[in-house]
């Protein structure tokens, strides 16, 4: 059934074609994966026997289409066959045959190999190829047909030993895929690829990660500044590093365990060295826990019942809900435990009877004057670090303006110089990524000087005054604004007894941190980069 191509002494339908005008003909290679390309030379050997062919043939090449990524079976996922099909649209009086070394490199799919042969056909490509001979006739596409198909089931079964292999590693304790960052993937005799700490783990990832478990480090764009500042991440902001330093800091990987949940492996003990010690880990997955599911504020919130969300049943630490019930003549508004094995299920709670112990609550929530000045060494001090990082960042702004601008000009430069049209289109690609980074970097909003120079003393009485007297604050505020201000003034959501009322002993709130601070006389000692709030309520 298979012709090989590499036996053409007689003229084919293509070469007739040669007769009258020299044929253009354009060259495509791929290969499956970066490694086959550097290590094995598979694109220069395939490039070298299509452009052989061509030679022989009296075709002129007018461009080599190179991919290094196997876009599954789909052709338009690959960047040099969609440049192919660009190319030919850009010269639309021009006929031209697409050379191929194998059937293999056309189309790994069925569907997608007869897509691609439909967009050629719209096109008037002709495919050539080394080691398959196309036939237009109904035996031959039956034929073709059958190659594509063997073709799709090779790749699929290839793809599954993969996965069967690299979830065997998964299972033995190894982590199979390309390196964490902190880390570098080597080869240990004993345990073949091994992934191992680097300096920038040790030095930098290490001690950010245990500042965020002690506390020194607050929040987590604290922790992507820090790491930013030491050198860990580059080029962009600490913010656009959230969801980075989010991922890493929960995966357990960092603690030397190995777990994969998109195919079901369960964490287990890893062969490689963890950064950070168990106890780091459980504490930072604390602290994630309390800066995320227990904050979450309500879409839902209704005036009707503004501590909706932000209470919880004394008796199995459930969200207590709230309703209008009818009664004879008009409705009336309770909370109520919905936990059915709960002590308190279904007994009300006079939505009076919340607020009011409540508002006696935030009366009672206020600081001593002896923690004054506290307040006032600390809220110096972050006013200081943001003002200091707002410039700092501005001048990171202006460096990456710096390095984009004369990125543009050598894409620029090297683009007007290539030769070659799939070389050129490469340094527009790049120019044109460079030009987005540069608007978005040029977008970002700059503090004016005299921003920064706006006395914080009127900011400082304000957040004085919500700490001595946050009542007063929060009955002038909407429901959003409320739960938002509650968050401030509280560690967690508040338990409440049915009989005995809100249960604050455990809870820790603003108030007994700074005296708490105050006690032990931690003036003299370093802060952490500690936010102040910036909602609405302050101004």
């Amino acid at each position: 059934m298979s012709n090989n191509l590499e036996q053409l002494n007689k003229p084919t339908n293509v070469e007739k074609t040669s007769t009258k005008s020299q044929v253009h003909s354009l060259i495509y290679c791929r290969v499956s994966s970066e490694r086959q390309k550097t290590d094995g030379h598979g694109l220069d050997s395939q490039e070298h026997r299509c452009k052989d062919l061509a030679l022989r043939l009296g075709y002129k090449v007018d461009g080599v289409f190179p991919d290094s990524v196997t876009g599954g079976g789909n052709f338009m996922e690959r960047p040099a066959m969609r440049a192919l099909l660009d190319y030919v649209d850009k010269h639309p009086a021009q006929k031209y045959v697409a050379i191929f070394d194998d059937l293999k490199r056309f189309a790994r799919d069925t569907i997608f190999h007869w897509s691609l042969r439909s967009a050629f056909k719209v096109r008037n490509i002709t495919p050539l190829c080394l080691n398959y001979n196309f036939d237009e006739s109904p035996e031959g596409t039956f034929v073709e047909t059958i190659f594509a198909a063997q073709n799709q089931l090779d790749r699929e079964q290839n793809k599954r030993q993969v996965i069967q292999k690299m979830k065997a590693r998964l299972d033995a304790g190894y982590w199979p895929f390309g390196g964490k960052k902190g880390y570098v993937i080597i080869k240990d005799t004993t345990h073949g690829k091994l992934a191992v700490p680097n300096d920038e783990g040790l030095k930098m990832l290490k001690p950010a990660l245990e500042d965020f478990a002690t506390g020194k480090l607050i929040r987590k764009v604290d922790v992507c500044r820090y790491l930013v500042e030491k050198g860990f991440w580059k080029r962009q902001a600490a913010e656009r590093y959230i969801d980075k330093i989010t991922a890493i800091l929960s995966d357990p990987f960092y603690v030397g365990d190995i777990e994969y949940k998109p195919w079901e492996v369960s964490r287990r003990k890893g062969h490689h060295q963890p950064i950070i010690s168990i106890e780091t880990f459980e504490a930072v997955q604390k602290r994630l826990k309390n800066n995320g599911l227990s904050k979450r504020i309500r879409i839902d919130t209704s005036s009707d019942f503004e501590h909706r969300g932000l209470i919880i049943c004394d008796g199995c630490q459930c969200h207590l809900t709230a309703a209008w019930s009818k009664g004879r003549k008009r409705k009336h508004p309770y909370y109520f435990c919905q936990n059915i094995a709960c002590e308190f299920y279904r007994k009300s709670i006079h939505r009076k009877d919340i607020e009011d112990r409540f508002n006696v609550l935030l009366k009672e929530t206020r600081l001593k004057n002896n923690a004054d000045r506290l307040v006032h060494v600390v809220f110096d001090r972050v006013w200081d670090f943001e003002v200091k990082n707002i410039k700092y960042q501005e001048i990171v702004s202006e460096q990456q303006v710096k390095a984009l601008e004369k990125d543009i000009r050598d894409f620029t430069a090297r683009a007007n110089t290539a030769k070659l049209d799939h070389v050129r289109e490469g340094y527009e690609m790049q120019m044109a990524e460079a030009v987005a980074k540069l608007k978005d970097v040029k977008e970002r909003p700059k503090m004016q000087e005299n921003d920064l120079a706006i006395p914080y003393r009127t900011a400082l009485d304000k957040v004085t005054g919500l700490l001595k007297s946050p009542y007063s604050i929060w009955k002038k505020l909407e429901t959003t604004e409320k739960h938002q201000l509650f968050y401030f003034i509280f560690e967690a959501k508040l338990p409440y007894n049915l009989k005995t009322g809100y249960r604050t002993e455990k809870i820790q709130s603003y108030a007994r941190l700074f005296e708490d601070f105050a006690t032990q006389n931690t003036l003299d000692v370093e802060m952490g980069g500690i936010g102040p709030p910036s909602s609405n309520w302050l101004g």
